[in-house]
């Protein structure tokens, strides 16, 4: 299966074309700081049009990570991926995150897989057995058992868990790879995992509010 992979719900964003398991084109950018997902928004449609083009656009699929992370990085890559999409005639398979780095680590054993995606105003997005969390840092879950710990913020959080005498392990995994995005995509088009929808994956609320009062009323004709 040839699939077609766009990144860009972290700090990093990758357009890739994985065929069965291997990456044969890839373009990738580099860590961002700052307005990140504005910048994804700016280069990733440039990425996407080379490895298309080195594909000879022989694609079966398209897959793309849905969050958590970057508000406007998550929207730019979802967009471009249905666009694609439409254009080409391809499914577009929702990735989380965590799904595609856990998909690195198939053998832990008795470890509890955390992945940890750093938020805001010392915040995180805590994924760990299908569900996704929002937390402060200081606010982690008591352990049951022995866990291992990846994503942007596993550096954080492991310091933490060892500080707290927790049995933690610090993997080297911070970010996604393009074949294990691929890899969980071809697993949910096959039926092997559940659905999930190609949409923007928001944990935290919207910080933009409608005012206490309400939306504004609706202008009035001047000749009413």
């Amino acid at each position: 299966m040839r699939i077609l992979v766009l990144d860009s719900a972290l700090a990093r964003c990758a357009a890739a074309i994985v065929v069965d398991d291997e990456v044969v084109a890839q373009r990738q950018g580099e860590r961002t700081t700052g307005r990140t997902g504005h910048a994804h928004e700016a280069t990733l449609p440039t990425m996407a049009r080379d490895v298309i083009r080195s594909a000879g656009r022989e694609l079966d699929l398209i897959a793309v990570t849905v969050g958590p992370g970057s508000f406007t990085g998550i929207r730019a890559g979802i967009a471009l991926a249905h666009g694609i999409g439409l254009a080409l005639g391809l499914t577009v398979i929702g990735v989380t995150v965590g799904e595609a780095i856990a998909d690195a680590f198939p053998h832990l054993g008795a470890r509890e897989l955390w992945v940890a995606t750093a938020s805001r105003r010392g915040h995180l997005f805590l994924e760990r057995e299908g569900d996704i969390v929002s937390l402060a840092e200081d606010a982690l879950p008591t352990l049951s058992g022995k866990v291992a710990v990846a994503g942007s913020a596993a550096m954080q959080v492991a310091a933490r868990l060892a500080a707290r005498g927790d049995n933690v392990m610090l993997t080297d995994a911070r970010y996604p790879a393009q074949r294990h995005i691929a890899s969980v995509a071809a697993r949910r088009h096959a039926g092997e995992l559940p659905p999930l929808l190609a949409q923007p994956l928001y944990v935290d609320p919207p910080e933009a509010r409608l005012p206490a009062s309400g939306a504004r009323p609706p202008p009035q004709s001047s000749g009413s």
